[in-house]
């Protein structure tokens, strides 16, 4: 399959979090990148936007606003790559009425762009799913055999998008990666996420929320080591593919914010409240089919990775320039 300098590549959710850094990162491979995103307002499109301005600066990126959901496909072009990253994001959101986005955007948007794709596919549709998928695991770490368990109804539409992509691979000849992240984080992290509301609280000298008693713990995966998954899993691996994308580091949520302490250089001020229904004790993901099949093992620690984010953080919210 074509990749490399010369290829081109859709990035869907192109302003997003992870969007954002996978374009940059195919632009500065010599990758032409299509972008698409709709910039819903799940958090502030001017932050979407603000990811982006790197890559509106390169002749080579061309950004399409349109939701998947509902427009018609057609203006997509035929590429090289499909990295299907745009979803409602979220465990907390997606209970009661707000669940009919979650569908929407991760279900319906799924299946219709794998219906643009199925007559003419791309060398590799690789899609963005969640160690959600899992829920509370049977077991610790947790490999891409287990049953998939969802705790929560965001869980439950990321599974089906990646039932949605392996059954389209098996009846249209597709090549497909589902990359199951485990808690991404770094600059640029989305507003809800936990150290990127750790870093703004600190920075604020307000109360930081802490769900539950601190002492759950989560896999968290550096986001370049989620864009490098990525970008591996474009040429590399079997036809269809499911792998785990964490390993990197896995820590209590009280030890990551002693961690940013030190890295901001302020003291936490603790709120505990009650943890949330669809939020598992513990995820840790067992990485070994990561190594094995696209030859790569998470490199970022803990420490190294925060102290990137903290530092994006106070250019966010101290009034350097932030990227």
């Amino acid at each position: 399959m074509t990749s490399g300098p010369g290829s081109h590549a859709l990035v869907t959710g192109a302003a997003g979090f992870i969007g954002s850094h996978l374009t940059e990162r195919l632009l500065a491979d010599g990758v032409a990148v299509t972008g698409v995103d709709c910039f819903t307002d799940y958090y502030d499109p001017a932050l979407k936007r603000r990811n982006l301005e790197r890559a509106l600066a390169n002749p080579r990126f061309r950004l399409l606003e349109l939701d998947l959901g509902a427009a018609d496909l057609g203006a997509l072009p035929d590429v090289d790559v499909v990295f299907h990253q745009a979803a409602q994001a979220g465990v907390r959101a997606s209970w009661g009425a707000d669940f009919a986005s979650y569908a929407h955007h991760n279900v319906l948007a799924t299946q219709r762009l794998l219906e643009r794709y199925r007559e003419r596919p791309p060398g590799r549709f690789v899609y963005a799913s969640s160690s959600s998928v899992y829920g509370d695991a049977e077991k610790y770490p947790t490999d891409e055999g287990m049953l998939p368990r969802p705790f929560s109804p965001y869980g439950v539409t990321k599974l089906a998008g990646e039932h949605l992509v392996l059954l389209y691979a098996r009846n249209f000849g597709m090549k497909v990666a589902a990359l199951r992240y485990f808690t991404v984080y770094g600059p640029r992290q989305r507003p809800d996420m936990g150290f990127h509301r750790f870093c703004r609280a600190m920075l604020h000298g307000e109360p930081l929320v802490v769900y539950g008693d601190g002492r759950q713990s989560r896999d968290f995966t550096y986001i370049d080591d989620a864009v490098e998954a990525n970008v591996r899993a474009w040429t590399r691996g079997g036809p269809q593919i499911v792998l785990n994308v964490g390993g990197g580091s896995q820590v209590e949520v009280l030890e990551a914010i002693a961690i940013l302490e030190r890295a901001l250089g302020v003291p936490a001020k603790l709120d505990f409240r009650e943890r949330p229904p669809g939020d598992p004790l513990r995820t840790r993901a067992d990485a070994t089919r990561l190594r094995d099949e696209l030859d790569f093992v998470p490199a970022v620690g803990i420490e190294a990775g925060l102290a990137a984010e903290a530092a994006w953080a106070r250019g966010l919210y101290g009034g350097a320039p932030a990227r």
